[in-house]
């Protein structure tokens, strides 16, 4: 049930692409601790994969934001627009606008960059490998206007989906409910959004604060980074009655059989 519908589909994909981003993410800052540097080879593959990842979570948002729009405001023709090809699609169209962020800053640092850079230790992050003027300005460029998209799609559809339940008088348990789940998941999406700005954001807390470069960078990791991720198995997973059956069924019955 959950691989033949598109709503469980952009789920489980995003759950796993947060693991993704979570274990590389984690293993840079737990590296820069231990290690300070590391090589740049190593670097350079787990900051993309760091990229690649942080960017998909909120084009998978705004995406699942957009199938809710569907299903409640054009119930009829959801089977129609949301199919699993349609999904799969749109999960390859995530990929690859994220990949506009890594991959030409990985041939530009290829190009202009000496061979020693690869093999030199390096402090983990990424302005200390896409370093070039152009990658810098690509990088604000980009965070502009996906952060501008992803601003309208968050405010056209969920302000569709707000009114649309607050006007369902007819079952105020479900509509307040859904006003809820959709708060929620707004809450959620602006704070993915805020990757968009987190370098802006660091280098603020970092001139507001000196003498704390380590704590405002740690602070800011766990807000923007982790916190986000921490809810979204609550928001699209445990809140949601179908998955939340299921769950109960298999996981809790497998546990209570082993036991």
């Amino acid at each position: 049930m959950f691989y033949t519908t598109p709503r469980y589909i952009l789920f489980i994909h995003l759950v796993v692409n947060d693991m993704i981003q979570l274990t590389t993410t984690i293993t840079l800052y737990v590296s820069s601790y231990v290690f300070y540097k590391i090589n740049a080879s190593v670097c350079l593959v787990i900051v993309s994969f760091a990229i690649f990842t942080t960017s998909n979570t909120p084009f998978n948002l705004a995406i699942m934001a957009v199938e809710c729009y569907i299903a409640i405001c054009f119930p009829l023709r959801h089977v129609e627009f949301c199919t699993i090809k349609t999904t799969y699609i749109l999960i390859s169209w995530i990929w690859f606008l994220s990949s506009i962020g890594v991959f030409p800053d990985i041939f530009l640092l290829i190009a202009t960059e000496p061979r020693e850079l690869f093999l030199s230790a390096v402090f983990c992050q990424r302005d200390n490998l896409f370093r070039h003027p152009v990658s810098l300005k690509k990088q604000e460029v980009l965070h502009t206007i996906y952060l501008v998209g992803i601003w309208i799609v968050l405010f056209y559809t969920y302000l569709h989906i707000f009114f649309v339940a607050k006007a369902a008088k007819s079952s105020s348990g479900d509509a307040k409910k859904a006003r809820n789940t959709i708060l929620l998941h707004a809450f959620q999406l602006l704070l993915c959004m805020l990757t968009y700005v987190f370098h802006f954001m660091v280098r603020s807390l970092v001139y507001l604060f000196p003498s704390n470069v380590i704590n405002v960078t740690f602070a800011s990791y766990i807000f923007v980074q982790i916190l986000p991720r921490l809810i979204s198995p609550i928001v699209y997973g445990l809140r949601d009655q179908m998955f939340r059956q299921k769950l109960k069924k298999y996981l809790l019955c497998t546990i209570c059989f082993k036991l």
